[in-house]
């Protein structure tokens, strides 16, 4: 397991995704929303919150469609089917390779655009904790969703749909996490229903995954 964990992250570093091309997204949706709806304070500090959250969404879909597609078209995804290693710890290694080179950075990079989008000091610490729990389920459902448009034409857009009516309970949690640390709320209440949808996810869809890869490659 861990040496295809190190072969995912270094095949994603050779492939040019990941660390550069998610942050840079979320960099440039932090920037064009001052300029969509004005940078004044009052105009931004209110959905500072959901921007940051759904910029990190859209930046983790940037590179779902590579999880299983250089595996497929190299036969690597039919040695890991038939090795003794269980395939659902092959996607859930494979989930945990994309967070490290996407959402791993996300996170890091999440105050720096806090601040670009006037987000309050007090709620910074809620958006990592809000980010650190809940990437993990979307790059697990992204690994869902990659593994059932595997070897499909133009999946890339298949995928998307599949896999953002998905990411909205976690969306929804991990922006009221964040707009009630802005308040000075108590967060306690979604920060458990966000870590209770990524327990969920973490645990049953790589299963599901499993299972649409092994119809895939048959």
């Amino acid at each position: 397991m861990l040496a295809l964990l190190r072969r995912d992250l270094v095949l994603a570093v050779r492939a040019g995704g990941g660390f550069g091309l998610a942050v840079a997204f979320f960099l440039i949706i932090s920037a064009l929303v001052p300029f969509g709806v004005g940078p004044s304070v009052a105009a931004l500090r209110p959905i500072a919150a959901g921007i940051l959250w759904l910029g990190a969404l859209l930046s983790c879909l940037l590179s779902l469609d590579r999880i299983f597609a250089l595996d497929h078209e190299d036969g690597s995804l039919d040695l890991l089917a038939t090795a003794p290693v269980p395939l659902e710890g092959a996607v859930a290694v494979k989930a945990l390779a994309h967070w490290i080179t996407t959402g791993l950075p996300l996170v890091a990079a999440s105050p720096l655009f806090g601040i670009l989008l006037h987000l309050p000091g007090q709620a910074m610490p809620w958006l990592i904790i809000s980010l650190l729990i809940g990437t993990p389920a979307l790059s697990m459902l992204g690994a869902f969703g990659a593994a059932i448009t595997m070897g499909l034409r133009r999946g890339g857009l298949l995928l998307s749909l599949l896999v953002l009516p998905l990411y909205i309970p976690t969306l929804i949690f991990g922006t009221e996490i964040v707009r009630r640390g802005a308040d000075g709320g108590d967060p306690g209440t979604p920060i458990l229903f966000l870590a209770g949808i990524t327990l969920a996810v973490l645990a049953l869809v790589p299963f599901a995954a499993a299972a649409a890869l092994r119809i895939n490659l048959r």
